[in-house]
């Protein structure tokens, strides 16, 4: 009867542990994003201004500043960050995976994200508008995409706020990235590309065509985290309220998109909540 008890027990033991290890306090997969003290932070590699992979495999841009610049605040100096290409079409999978511990990618919150991610922020709020060849005359606003050819990136919803929020009867031709979106436009079998002001300000620095200037949307830019992580949520919000207060954000807008012609906005955006 002992050696039952004692095995009962150990066996007893050993549960509370793999239940502890599932909440969080005895194992590493559910810590929390502010209990870490090095960090994979997910960001973009083709969009200009935003985020950049280098030949020398360096990253640059203004998510990649924001996300060192939090990073920061939670102590995670710039050294101790590794920096993961992260695509629009795998960014819930990356953080349910644990590929990536955040994700700062122009990753705009819906309320199906919201399903599957808690986010912090937002740390911007960009606008959606539209980019055409320079011989487009003929577009000037949403609605005169119908009929037309617009660009379609995997795991975005740039296309969705014209054909089923807009209800504009364009036609979606599906690529990867917003780099080849551009590619594409530029070789004539696009018409336009719709996405954030942001996004288009990068790649129309230094590529032919226009911006329309109609936005039509709101595109609150937040900071991935995985599910559930409501700790890391709030030390996320308290980093972006103070990159406000200091001047760094208005610094960094300025730096990467102060010569585009975009109204910028420089003060704290109204958060989400940590859910």
């Amino acid at each position: 009867m002992r050696a039952t008890t004692i095995t009962r027990a150990a066996a007893a033991a050993a549960l509370a542990a793999a239940v502890l290890a599932g909440c969080g306090l005895g194992g590493t997969e559910k810590k929390s994003l502010a209990g870490k003290d090095s960090l994979v932070i997910g960001v973009k590699e083709d969009q200009p201004a935003l985020g950049v992979k280098r030949p020398d495999g360096t990253y640059e841009g203004f998510d990649v500043d924001v996300a060192t610049y939090i990073a920061g605040r939670l102590g995670v100096p710039k050294s101790r960050i590794t920096w993961r290409t992260t695509n629009s079409s795998v960014r819930e999978e990356a953080l349910a995976k644990g590929t990536v511990d955040m994700i700062v990618a122009t990753y705009s919150i819906t309320p199906k994200r919201k399903m599957k991610v808690t986010f912090g922020g937002p740390y911007y709020v960009a606008h959606q508008d539209t980019f055409v060849r320079a011989d487009a005359a003929s577009i000037r606003d949403v609605r005169d995409l119908k009929d037309k050819r617009i660009c379609e990136v995997r795991g975005s919803n740039s296309w969705r706020r014209v054909i089923e929020e807009r209800k504009v009867a364009a036609k979606p031709v599906t690529v990867d990235t917003y780099g080849a979106c551009m590619d594409a436009l530029a070789a004539g079998r696009l018409d336009a590309v719709s996405t954030d002001d942001l996004i288009l300000a990068g790649f129309a620095a230094g590529r032919p065509g226009r911006m329309i200037n109609a936005p039509f949307t709101d595109e609150k830019y937040g900071v991935g985290l995985r599910k559930g992580d409501l700790k890391g949520c709030e030390e996320v919000n308290r980093a972006i309220t103070a990159m406000y207060q200091d001047g760094t954000a208005e610094r960094l807008l300025t730096k990467w998109f102060g010569k585009s012609g975009l109204k910028l906005t420089t003060s704290v955006p109204q958060f989400e909540g940590c859910t």
